[in-house]
């Protein structure tokens, strides 16, 4: 079994297609008008229009309401993705500045506009190095 995507509903797809974009530096391919994917090498982030929700059920899922899983990605250098993630993270959306976790991460946390908490990561410890392999 392999792990395949989160899906993230949201009542404002192009907004938080384009946000996702900007972040994680990568084109979305739309499949349906609402419905996109951001493919990356680990991973895929779907976003999905909340009108997809009737698809699966009455009242299965609502958008902007999560606060209970965080979106992580393992970057190279947090100080120069933070640098960078400034400029496209509005302050209001910063949950922590980079910040060395005692599990020997590297992170940092923002909000999606929908809310959704993002934790950027960087293994610094040898620990957590040997962790998550090389680099």
């Amino acid at each position: 079994m392999n792990f395949a995507s989160v899906r993230i509903i949201t009542d404002d797809l192009d907004r938080l297609v384009s946000f996702y974009e900007g972040v994680l530096g990568v084109q979305a391919e739309r499949l349906a008008p609402v419905f996109a994917e951001l493919v990356l090498p680990s991973c895929t982030l779907a976003i999905g229009h909340s009108q997809t929700a009737q698809l699966f059920g009455d009242d299965s899922v609502q958008a902007a309401s999560n606060r209970t899983v965080i979106l992580e990605f393992r970057v190279d250098d947090i100080e120069a993705e933070y640098a960078r993630l400034k400029s496209l993270v509005e302050q209001e959306q910063w949950v922590q500045q980079p910040t060395t976790m005692p599990w020997g991460n590297r992170s940092m946390l923002f909000r999606d506009p929908d809310g959704n908490l993002v934790n950027w990561f960087e293994p610094v410890t040898e620990e957590a190095i040997r962790r998550f392999g090389s680099r």
